[in-house]
């Protein structure tokens, strides 16, 4: 009965999860895709947080990743597939990537904007083969009360991440353990 149980709320799960997904954001997008969605991400981004915007402004470079979804019951997992703009312009496209295990459940589908304030952080996700969060600089995650107390002359960190457009019900959203990796488009 126990297993019934625990299958009856994985179903359930893929079933809440399949409907937040749609047909381009789990699977591989094209370069077109990717860059109209980017765009429309930041832009979005930009309206809800004004401090993303100033951001935007004195940042080296912008990853952005605007759709990833992550699901999970005990095992769990995400993908996603963004893009590297700098001085507006796209220079490279990237995928994120994390496996993990132990209390969670549920599907979530959110984006991500990673702001690199400085040239080493630029050269860390230029010359690193794939690289997991807490291996390279030093990142501060905003939200939404941090952000409205943001100036960008108390700016201390390399790279600063933005979480937006979350949808879906999923225990947890942090960047432990995710890697990036530059993809060919």
């Amino acid at each position: 009965m126990r297993y019934f149980h625990l299958m009856l709320a994985l179903l359930t799960f893929l079933f809440v999860g399949s409907a937040l997904i749609t047909p381009n954001s789990a699977s591989g997008a094209s370069a077109a895709e990717i860059n109209r969605d980017v765009g429309k991400a930041l832009q979005q981004l930009y309206a809800q947080s004004p401090s993303a915007a100033a951001l935007g402004k004195k940042a080296r470079a912008i990853l952005v990743f605007p759709s990833i979804v992550k699901g999970g019951f005990i095992v769990g997992g995400q993908y996603g597939e963004g893009a590297l703009l700098m001085n507006r312009k796209i220079v490279g496209y990237y995928n994120t990537v994390q496996a993990s295990y132990g209390l969670q459940a549920g599907v979530q589908k959110y984006g991500y904007a990673l702001f690199l304030m400085t040239d080493s952080a630029l050269n860390w996700v230029n010359r690193s083969n794939g690289w997991e969060f807490g291996t390279g600089p030093s990142i501060v995650i905003v939200d939404v009360g941090k952000a409205g107390s943001m100036t960008t002359t108390t700016l201390q960190s390399d790279v600063y991440a933005f979480f937006f457009s979350q949808r879906g019900l999923m225990g947890g959203l942090g960047l432990q353990g995710t890697k990036v990796t530059r993809i060919s488009k």
